[in-house]
């Protein structure tokens, strides 16, 4: 509604938003999406939110979609947050400890906001057909998106990935391939095809929209927070586009207005054996964890998660922990 252009993450190129675009065109890295924020101010007020609707569109001025009737929509976003005391008292430190509860997205998974934004600009540009590497959520998200844009959907899957996943993919029409190897190798096929075949790759930080869809996150917290940010998030990391996200909108905040300078410590949580967000890491086999959903994107677009991470941190806290897995259920209820 309010785009002015599109720019490289890392050189900052300019690029045209009213085409479609993947990567910078000179060095390819991911594109992020500019807004006139002056003008996405006037209408875009604390005020305006008690009466808007109850999904991440109540953000539509700092949101691509130019044309409203392009909006590919499941009702996803304004997830509720969950006090969580009793998980709270199990823990060394004194704190008030919140879960927001992206499960309760359509698709059942943070995903279905970034798949939202994707295939709304899919929509509003053309695209007629969509393809993705996928452990899972994504898939789904994907497939649920393109069938109610009613667009081919092309999905490659690691062969080990929960049939759960396969089976929604599958039952929501979309195309699946599964793949003997990693996620990397089906971002590969889809790489190698997709010119001939005219498919639109949707992967993880390689085209703008899916970041816009998830910095929605963000903005849900300031919100549901009342205007104060948290002093620390938790995000359990695979691609990372939700921290990255997060990150961009609180600068877009800012810059409205609705909040200042200060800004929450950002924690990456991933698997020991995948924690491509940590300045030390190295290439890892990226099957080998418990949860397939946290498999990362390839370490050409880890200069994003890294820079959120260490412009909320002190040196000593460069670091990812290992993965946790949170206690049983009662004890995260409120």
């Amino acid at each position: 509604m309010n785009v002015t252009h599109l720019e490289c993450a890392l050189c900052g190129l300019r690029h045209e938003a009213n085409v479609l675009q993947n990567l910078c065109i000179t060095c390819g890295k991911p594109l992020l999406v500019r807004y006139d924020l002056d003008k996405a101010a006037e209408t875009l007020t604390r005020g305006s939110m008690a009466t808007r609707e109850s999904s991440l569109w109540r953000y539509r001025e700092v949101l691509p979609v130019v044309d409203e009737a392009n909006i590919v929509s499941l009702g996803e976003g304004w997830t509720p947050l969950f006090k969580t005391d009793r998980l709270a008292a199990t823990l060394a430190v004194d704190l008030d400890l919140y879960i927001k509860d992206e499960g309760q997205n359509p698709t059942q998974s943070f995903k279905a906001r970034g798949m939202t934004a994707a295939i709304s600009m899919a929509k509003e540009l053309g695209v007629k057909k969509l393809a993705v590497p996928s452990a899972g959520n994504a898939a789904g998200a994907m497939a649920a998106y393109a069938a109610m844009a009613g667009m081919e959907a092309n999905i490659f899957m690691p062969a080990d990935t929960p049939r759960a996943n396969i089976v929604e993919c599958e039952q929501t029409g979309a195309n699946v391939t599964l793949v003997d190897g990693l996620i990397t190798d089906c971002g590969a096929i889809v790489a190698k095809r997709k010119e001939a075949e005219g498919w639109f790759d949707v992967s993880t930080l390689k085209e703008p929209y899916r970041v816009e869809g998830k910095k929605t996150m963000g903005y849900e917290l300031a919100e549901q927070f009342a205007w104060t940010l948290p002093d620390l998030i938790m995000y359990p990391t695979g691609g990372g586009t939700g921290l990255i996200g997060m990150w961009k909108a609180f600068d877009e905040m800012q810059q409205i207005g609705w909040i200042g300078s200060k800004r929450p410590r950002m924690v990456s949580v991933q698997s020991e054996t995948c924690a491509r967000s940590c300045e030390h890491s190295t290439p890892a086999n990226v099957s080998q964890t418990n949860s397939k959903m946290l498999r990362p994107s390839p370490p050409a677009f880890v200069f994003q998660r890294r820079s959120a991470i260490s412009s909320s941190s002190t040196p000593s806290e460069h670091r990812v922990e290992p993965l946790f897995l949170l206690p049983t259920p009662s004890l995260w209820q409120p």
